[in-house]
């Protein structure tokens, strides 16, 4: 048994690390006792370390000075990645900074357990980006080179449902065909697999770059943009006639990660040129005063929070907005919830069926349907699944720790 290889499951939303033992797997608490930590970070203005995790989140809701940044993995494989951004004072890569990141789950990890971890076997999605090999490859070089400059000598991979489908081969009623449906924060991947004597037997996997903060985006889009002015028009500056409010930054607005990179000044004069012309100068000066007090990340937490309140039976929720305007708020049921992610619901459904082709196997076949990943626990995914797979059994697992499990049992061999 391995005792030098940390498992580590590094999400777009939150992360976990593990180790197995004879016991079992011990999920090492990185956080307040916790099994995972968001995967966020905060710097704050005035200079000093990094935070990570609940910590980051916790300065952003306090109103600290400083930067707040999520879903940092999206850009692995992206020039982004590589490019040098002021940030609190600092000019910093988000290469960096996710080297950073490892690097404290590492130092946290090692004082966790007093043991030392040379060694790192990572989860990844089985395609960083959707039918692009090359930058799917440059992704996992990203990755690699940022274990490696986190202070890890080696590093090795698997991809995050083949893990998840190892932790959870003993789940529910005895099957010849299983498939796993791993939704995470920024990837789905689905994995068909058979039962085995040494583990489960990878028949064929596929992925596809979608998640929860895609889910996030098309709801913020549909629900709460509108009321910053989405959808409207601006009157001309010459001439007569309307034009349509452009929609390229409420899509940033809309995208955890890009968030950080909306407040410039080219932002804050379009925002203000717009209130100018728009026809409801009132909704419009809403996103103004969005992108002049850097609200992004609020409104993106009260869209999340509104998302899962809604996911639920019978659950009705507001986006609540008052930080915006008092008493501001865009109503979210399960039905305006649903009629959102129609497009997503239908991409993540077409995704299960290619994956039953490439694996030469038929729905009828599949005996169980396996959901892990935090975003899999969105009520229209597992009504998908039972739809494609009417005879299967449909099974929730840990969602937020399943592919960490499966990662500390591999490397244990």
């Amino acid at each position: 048994m391995r005792t030098d290889t940390l498992a580590i499951d590094f999400g777009t939303s939150n992360s976990a690390v593990a180790l197995a033992y004879d016991g079992g797997i011990y999920r090492i608490p990185i956080e307040r006792e916790g099994d995972t930590l968001p995967t966020a970070v905060f710097f704050p203005a005035g200079g000093g370390a990094m935070r990570i995790g609940a910590a980051a989140g916790a300065a952003l809701i306090a109103g600290e000075e400083g930067r707040y940044m999520r879903a940092l993995k999206s850009v692995l494989g992206l020039p982004l990645l590589h490019e040098s951004r002021l940030i609190a004072g600092r000019r910093r890569t988000l290469a960096a900074i996710i080297t950073e990141f490892l690097r404290e789950l590492k130092a946290r990890s090692e004082a966790a357990t007093g043991l030392r971890f040379p060694r790192a076997l990572s989860g990844r999605p089985v395609h960083f980006h959707t039918n692009d090999a090359e930058k799917d490859a440059q992704a996992e070089a990203d990755l690699r080179a940022c274990y490696r400059a986190a202070g890890f000598e080696a590093v090795e991979f698997l991809p995050e449902p083949e893990a998840a489908a190892i932790a959870c081969q003993g789940l529910g009623r005895p099957a010849d065909l299983g498939l796993i449906v791993d939704i995470g924060g920024g990837t789905s991947d689905f994995s068909v697999f058979t039962n085995g004597a040494n583990g489960p037997g990878i028949v064929a996997s596929h992925g596809i770059r979608l998640g929860g903060t895609d889910f996030d985006r098309a709801t913020s889009l549909a629900h709460a943009m509108p009321l910053l002015g989405l959808g409207g028009e601006l009157r001309r500056e010459m001439g007569s006639g309307l034009l349509p409010v452009p929609r390229a930054p409420y899509v940033e607005l809309a995208t955890w990660a890009k968030i950080p990179f909306l407040y410039t000044p080219e932002t804050r004069r379009l925002a203000a040129d717009m209130a100018k012309m728009a026809v409801d100068g009132r909704a419009m000066a809403r996103f103004q005063r969005v992108v002049e007090d850097e609200l992004g990340h609020e409104l993106a937490f009260a869209v999340e929070r509104g998302k899962i309140v809604a996911n639920r039976p019978g659950g009705e929720w507001r986006i609540a907005m008052g930080f915006i305007e008092p008493g501001l708020a865009a109503p979210l049921d399960r039905a305006g919830l649903d009629a959102a992610l129609a497009s997503e619901r239908g991409t993540l459904g077409a995704a299960a069926v290619e994956t039953l082709t490439l694996a030469g196997v038929t729905a009828e076949q599949i005996g169980r349907v396996i959901l892990v990943g935090g975003s899999s626990l969105m009520g229209f995914v597992a009504e998908e699944m039972r739809a494609l797979c009417p005879g299967a059994e449909i099974l929730t697992s840990e969602a937020f720790t399943a592919v960490v499990d499966g990662l500390a049992l591999a490397a244990r061999k």
